[in-house]
C-alpha cells in the first residue's frame, strides 16, 4: 500500500505531549535532548510539564510540535527496523509541520529545523502587535465561497485592511486571516450569506496572510544561511499542493508559505492522485487524521503519536 507520512501544525500542542514516548523509548529521548541542545532551553520539560500558556507561545509550540513528530518517526523507524523512504512515497506537513516533514525526509537536520522554527515563531509573533490581527474558521464553505466573502469584507472596509484565506483545510473548513476588524466583517458577511457557523480562533497572530510579510523577510534571511539537502522522498508543498524535491525550490516555498495559503485539501488530493492510499500522522494529536476523512473517505488515516498508536501502526506497515 502506498503511504504518505504527514506532520501536524500549530493547535495540536498539549502539555504532556511526547512524555510517554520519552519514557518508553531511548530514541525519543535522544530527539528531545538534541532539540533542547539546539535551542539552549529545556523545551522537553515545558512540553512534559507546562505551563500551558508558555507552551502555547508560538516560538515554543512550533519547535515542540516538530520535536514530537520527529520523536514519533524515530521510534517508528527504530522499532520497525526501516527508514522513512522504505515506507513512504512522499511527505507533507501542515504549516510548521512542513519543517517536520523536511527534517523527516533528511532535507533539514533536526537541530536546524528546531532553530528555524524558534525563529519563525518569534518572527510571526513580532510581525503584528497582539490584538490587531485575528483568524476565523468558516464552517460549511468551500474555498471559492470563502474567497468571495474575504473579497467582500475588503471592499466594505478601509483599503489598508487585510483579510484573506489562510487555510483550505478540508471541505467545509476554510480559515480566514488578517486585521481583526476585517476578519470580523467577513464573519458578519458570512452569516448574512447563510454560512453554517463561523468561529473566531484563539490565536496570537494572523498567520498565512500579507501581514506576515516581515516574518517572511526574516525567514528568507534565516533560510539563506541554512543547508537544505535533497529529501529522500518528495514533499508536497503547502503553497503549491505539488511534490517538490529541489532544495532551492523548497527554500523559496518555505518563505512564500509564511504569507501564503496552506492548500492542505488540495495537497491531500494530489497525494491520492499519485497513488497514496493511506496517510500516517506522526506527532501530537489527530487533527490531520480527522481532516483526511473529511477530504476523501477512500483514504485511510492513522495517527502515530503515542506508544500504543505506534504499536498499532507497526502492525499495518
Amino acid at each position: 500500500m502506498a503511504r504518505a507520512f504527514v506532520f501536524p501544525g500549530q493547535g495540536s500542542q498539549a502539555v504532556g505531549m511526547g512524555r510517554a514516548l520519552a519514557e518508553a523509548f531511548p530514541a525519543a529521548r535522544l530527539v528531545f535532548e538534541e532539540v533542547d541542545d539546539a535551542l539552549g532551553q529545556t523545551l522537553s520539560r515545558l512540553m512534559a510539564e507546562g505551563p500551558e500558556a508558555e507552551l502555547t507561545l508560538t516560538e515554543n509550540a512550533q519547535p515542540a510540535l516538530m520535536a514530537v513528530s520527529m520523536a514519533a518517526l524515530r521510534v517508528l523507524s527504530s522499532e520497525g527496523g526501516f527508514s522513512l523512504a522504505d515506507k513512504a512515497t512522499c511527505v507533507a506537513g501542515h504549516s510548521l509541520g512542513e519543517y517536520s516533514a523536511l527534517a523527516a525526509a533528511g532535507a533539514l537536520t533536526l537541530s536546524d529545523a528546531a532553530r528555524l522554527l524558534k525563529r519563525r515563531g518569534r518572527a510571526m509573533q513580532r510581525a503584528v502587535p497582539v490584538g490587531e490581527g485575528a483568524m476565523a474558521a468558516l464552517l460549511g464553505l468551500d474555498l471559492e465561497a470563502a474567497e468571495a466573502i474575504a473579497a467582500a469584507a475588503r471592499e466594505a472596509g478601509p483599503k489598508s485592511e487585510v483579510v484573506s484565506v489562510a487555510n483550505d483545510n478540508a471541505p467545509g473548513q476554510v480559515v480566514l486571516s488578517g486585521h481583526k476588524a476585517a476578519v470580523e466583517r467577513a464573519v458578519a458577511i458570512a452569516a448574512e450569506r447563510g454560512t453554517k457557523r463561523s468561529v473566531m480562533l484563539p490565536v496570537s497572530a494572523p498567520f498565512h496572510c500579507a501581514l506576515m510579510q516581515p516574518a517572511a523577510d526574516e525567514m528568507r534571511e534565516a533560510l539563506a544561511g541554512t543547508a537544505i539537502a535533497m529529501p529522500v522522498v518528495p514533499i508536497v508543498a503547502n503553497v503549491t499542493a505539488k511534490p517538490v524535491s529541489d532544495p532551492e525550490t523548497i527554500r523559496r516555498l518555505l518563505v512564500e508559505q509564511v504569507t501564503g495559503l496552506v492548500r492542505w485539501r488540495e495537497g491531500v488530493l494530489a497525494m491520492k492522485a499519485q497513488g497514496v492510499e493511506e496517510l500516517i500522522e506522526l506527532g501530537a494529536g489527530k487533527v490531520l487524521t480527522g481532516l483526511t476523512k473529511r477530504i476523501d473517505r477512500e483514504l485511510k488515516g492513522q495517527a502515530a503519536g503515542t506508544p500504543e498508536e505506534i504499536e498499532a501502526v507497526l502492525k499495518t506497515l
